[in-house]
């Protein structure tokens, strides 16, 4: 059997942090509702899932998806029509600090307008407000595409990011083929502490 892919991957790290009663995650990047959904199930009725993305035909795509799983116990989801940049706006005061899981998975919307990619400035924005919103022992994931046009210079802001995050607040990750450096990698980042603490 081979290695997981990066996305399985993240899922796995996601599913053994998150709690399944009373959980509470973000979709960053909603795309076509595959980590929404797998959070939705993960969380379970009783939790909450928040899910971004700047274009209405992810947010069709996603809900679409939730709506095949009618007879899943899914948590309630949130689907905000903004950019991940945005998302502190979004999350109750009561749930800041207190997210356990926020997933991002970067790039353009598989079979939509290709022209419409993650930047890095509003990318970097979002993981700082991530990493605000997590709880002690919650988890980022981060999904890079460096092989298509803006996604490596995306790829290589976000590493150098994760880099800085000092050892006392944040450890990170990464998983990646070695042998291709244009192919999807994972960034993983627990938070250990707060800047401040």
């Amino acid at each position: 059997m081979g290695f997981l892919s990066v996305l399985s991957y993240a899922h796995k790290l996601v599913a053994e942090r998150l709690d399944a009663h009373n959980g509470y995650a973000i979709d960053a990047t909603a795309g076509t509702g595959v980590d929404t959904l797998m959070l939705a199930k993960t969380v379970g009725r009783s939790g909450q899932v928040f899910s971004f993305d700047i274009q209405q035909e992810a947010l069709d795509r996603t809900q679409e998806r939730l709506d095949k799983e009618q007879h899943t116990v899914l948590a309630p989801v949130q689907l905000i029509l903004d950019s991940h940049a945005t998302m502190n706006q979004y999350i109750p005061d009561h749930l800041h600090g207190k997210i356990q899981v926020i997933m991002f998975n970067l790039g353009y919307l598989p079979s939509g307008d290709l022209s419409i990619i993650t930047e890095p400035d509003s990318t970097l924005t979002a993981l700082a407000s991530a990493f605000d919103l997590l709880a002690i022992r919650g988890i980022l994931t981060i999904v890079l595409y460096p092989g298509h046009p803006g996604g490596a210079e995306e790829a290589e802001a976000v590493q150098a990011w994760a880099s800085t995050l000092s050892v006392a607040v944040a450890q990170s990750i990464m998983y990646r083929q070695l042998q291709r450096q244009d192919a999807p990698y994972l960034i993983a980042i627990e938070k250990k502490g707060s800047p401040t603490s």
